[in-house]
């Protein structure tokens, strides 16, 4: 049977005789002890009953995961309609994110790149001179003063970083239009643009180009500003041959870029690019 070390000596073998210092005791360490007092009544225990005690209690304590699922409603009786809340709000955090898509938001940003730099090329330039840090005389090209940009909201907004990773300093307006659920025809909800839009050269952003009839609202609403459709460069991703025959039917003088012409339109670019329904 085991015995606590009061009842033997401190540091003396089991079967008596002089109590013998321990070399730990000696060079100032404190030498492993088999058990604790529990300091109620003085009681010694082991060391392997200690460890099975101390395991248990903290078997018998909730883990941090356990107690905020319980907080929650799985751990006891909960208040009708605060689990309902609270699966509610993980439902839809579970459908936005199968919703968002960065895989597919890098691509179409990489397509996005390829029209907006095309456009760039069409605007005038002048040639200039460089100069390096390193003092060596580059003959480059420059743009010209009076370049802008516009996007129609909401999906020609997703053009717009494409856009700033060429021209960091470019002038960039906005104009809202929606179609009317009963006319199908567009209507101007809001539209900002610089002060002097009408010196500048325009480039419209449209990524989807179905019908034609918000882009041809917008050119409007450019020409009572004073910007002539000559300037007017639309940078659009994905074009039908119906839309773009209107807009050229309506402004002959607009220039329209566009990576793929099909009759069918995916009219989804917006929500699938944003995450949205």
């Amino acid at each position: 049977a085991w015995r606590p070390r009061s009842a033997r000596g401190e540091g003396a073998p089991a079967h008596g005789g002089d109590a013998v210092p321990q070399p730990a005791a000696r060079r100032g360490r404190r030498p492993a002890a088999p058990g604790r007092a529990d300091g109620a009544g003085g009681r010694l225990l082991p060391a392997d009953p200690l460890r099975r005690a101390l395991r248990g209690q903290q078997q018998r304590q909730p883990q941090p995961g356990q107690q905020q699922r319980q907080q929650r409603g799985g751990g006891g009786p909960q208040p009708r309609g605060g689990g309902l809340r609270v699966a509610a709000r993980s439902a839809a955090e579970a459908a936005a994110h199968e919703r968002s898509d960065p895989g597919a938001a890098d691509h179409h940003q990489g397509q996005i790149r390829l029209v907006v730099e095309e456009g760039l090329n069409q605007l005038p330039y002048t040639e200039c001179t460089v100069t390096t840090p390193t003092g060596y005389k580059y003959e480059g090209v420059k743009f010209e003063k009076g370049n802008c940009g516009v996007s129609i909201m909401r999906s020609g907004e997703a053009m717009e970083q494409g856009l700033r990773d060429c021209c960091r300093s470019i002038r960039i307006g906005k104009i809202l239009i929606q179609s009317d659920e009963e006319t199908q025809r567009a209507k101007v909800y809001y539209a900002k643009f610089p002060p002097d839009i009408y010196r500048r050269k325009v480039l419209l952003m449209y990524p989807i180009l179905s019908t034609g009839n918000t882009v041809i609202e917008a050119v409007k609403v450019l020409i009572e500003h004073g910007v002539q459709p000559s300037v007017i460069i639309l940078l659009s991703l994905f074009s039908t041959p119906h839309g773009a025959k209107s807009i050229i039917q309506e402004f002959p003088e607009i220039t329209i870029l566009t990576t793929e012409v099909h009759p069918v339109a995916p009219t989804h670019f917006g929500q699938k690019y944003f995450g949205t329904d």
